[in-house]
């Protein structure tokens, strides 16, 4: 499958911004999504994730109550709504995919998009 993330940008603290993975190839309804992240000096981390076409979702501590993740099946497409972002949230973010059960751990991950940077100004 390939992956193709996009939507990042600056935004103020505060604001929303909505990440896109567009996967082609085959369809990621086969597939465990996650969303990752890392800044500059830091390791990627985990951010969220969904297995089993959406049933079973689980975030990172950090971003619980503030973002979502979600899939429309007809595009084929995943996406991360960020709301209440913080400076902390800067950093590059991409979108992986994974056969078999979900993992927060980015090595488990079979399959990436190229990431697209979020910066958000303070």
């Amino acid at each position: 499958v390939q992956l193709q993330a996009s939507g990042g940008g600056l935004v103020q603290a505060g604001g929303p911004l909505r990440l896109s993975c567009a996967a082609s190839g085959r369809s990621f309804t086969n597939y465990c999504m996650g969303w990752f992240r890392q800044a500059p000096g830091k390791e990627r981390e985990f951010v969220a994730g969904f297995c089993r076409n959406g049933e079973y979702t689980y975030y990172a501590d950090s971003v619980k109550g503030r973002f979502t993740i979600s899939r429309d099946n007809a595009e084929n497409t995943v996406y991360l709504e960020m709301n209440s972002l913080k400076p902390e949230d800067t950093a590059v973010y991409s979108c992986a995919a994974k056969a078999g059960g979900s993992s927060v751990s980015y090595f488990h991950y079979d399959y990436w998009g190229q990431g697209t940077q979020v910066t958000v100004s303070s």
